[in-house]
């Protein structure tokens, strides 16, 4: 936690958990009896209700996008960087929502909930979810929330495959899609390495089958292992080049001793696995993976893309990194290039960065600005619709 909270940030924030006592339809075929979603706001809803923001976050995120939970705290929510007040996503201006996905473990309904039907944790045996359930949940939010209508639906890496779900599956509800670092499905190198980090899990002893909640075990060492594997794929060969290169944290390649090398790569890989296996639900990481792998934005429209996002209405904005090799900039041309044959409203932006596909969390100025740029535009277009419907409203 800094000395004192930065002036350009949101301040102390609580998350609210939003309860829904009517069933879910999921897209595997079962339902959820009741539900909830741990939700974070910012910002203030206008009396229009034309400003408000949906953030969705990624494989490893939650609800905690901005803002700082406690004085105590040394580091702000996970997109602390774009969103506050005077920031690209300006709480000044625009309602902030961000929930914690169905299926995640940091308090929305997920496998380390309780089955209301057995009385037990879910476990391995919670519904296996598409992105299109996480957008109807959303849904279902925006309406408790008396949204009618999204200013815009933002999201990088997994949250940009929402994003463009919600434009094909509720197209009269969001005005913009901005999709940062993301793709319309997986290249089969992507879902190759959520396999590898899935059966790093698996393979844990503790994992008792996905069952270790029950047997009071934890599979921290798979799980870490899949956050390392993961974890290098986000990273560009650059950027680690530059930040460890071959430094040597510990040992020595003196002849004559036995002294095992440590290389600083290694021992950071090391600290991120193990800080992410005390703080992430192993059967949530399975879930969320198979999230990303079954993701298909054109499989119900003739594997078409231009077919697909015939159906949206919304303006996009697609951003993409140009040393983001997991999800590369390739991939958002590839939706780019579907859009303008659907002939859809779209800017496009290729940062450059040297950060991989982690870039789409940090600071970046071309990013920050193409950002901002964008965020004003969506209030010009508001003020605009409200002084046409004010000017309406006069003559008649």
């Amino acid at each position: 936690m800094p000395d004192k909270i930065p002036q350009d940030s949101i301040g102390l924030v609580v998350p609210e958990t939003i309860k829904f006592d009517e069933p879910l339809e999921l897209a595997c075929g079962r339902t959820l009896v009741d539900y909830q979603l741990v939700i974070e706001t910012y910002g203030k809803l206008n009396e229009e209700k034309n400003n408000a923001v949906l953030i969705c976050h990624a494989l490893s995120g939650n609800h905690h996008a901005a803002g700082y939970h406690s004085p105590a705290d040394w580091k702000p929510g996970w997109w602390d960087n774009y969103i506050g007040p005077g920031k690209p996503i300006d709480t000044d201006r625009f309602f902030v929502v961000c929930p914690n996905n169905l299926g995640g473990c940091h308090g929305s309904t997920g496998p380390s909930s309780i089955n209301p039907e057995t009385e037990k944790v879910w476990g391995i045996t919670f519904p296996p979810l598409r992105a299109r359930d996480w957008v109807n949940s959303q849904a279902k939010l925006a309406d408790k929330l008396n949204i009618k209508k999204w200013a815009a639906v933002i999201g990088g890496s997994l949250g940009g495959m929402q994003a463009m779900r919600w434009a094909l599956e509720f197209p009269d509800r969001i005005d913009h899609a901005i999709v940062i670092a993301s793709a319309m499905k997986l290249s089969a190198q992507n879902i190759a390495f959520n396999e590898m980090a899935r059966n790093a899990i698996k393979s844990d002893p503790d994992f008792q089958n996905g069952n270790f909640v029950e047997k009071n075990t934890q599979p921290r060492n798979g799980l870490a292992l899949a956050r390392m594997i993961g974890h290098v794929t986000y990273l560009s060969d650059e950027q680690m080049g530059s930040k460890f290169g071959r430094s040597i944290s510990a040992g020595s390649f003196q002849q004559g001793q036995y002294n095992p090398v440590e290389f600083e790569v290694e021992s950071y890989l090391r600290h991120q696995g193990d800080a992410f296996s005390g703080s992430f639900d192993a059967n949530s990481y399975l879930l969320m993976t198979r999230v990303l792998d079954y993701f298909d934005l054109a499989r119900e429209y003739d594997d078409d893309p231009v077919k697909a996002f015939s159906v949206a209405e919304c303006d996009f904005l697609i951003i993409s990194f140009l040393s983001d090799w997991r999800f590369s900039s390739t991939r958002s041309e590839e939706i780019v290039s579907a859009l303008i044959d659907a002939k859809k409203n779209v800017s496009y932006a290729a940062i450059q960065s040297n950060l991989g596909h982690d870039a789409f969390l940090l600071k970046n100025e071309n990013y920050e600005k193409t950002l901002a740029t964008y965020m004003n535009r969506i209030l010009t277009k508001n003020r605009r619709e409200r002084q046409t419907d004010t000017e309406k409203g006069k003559t008649s």
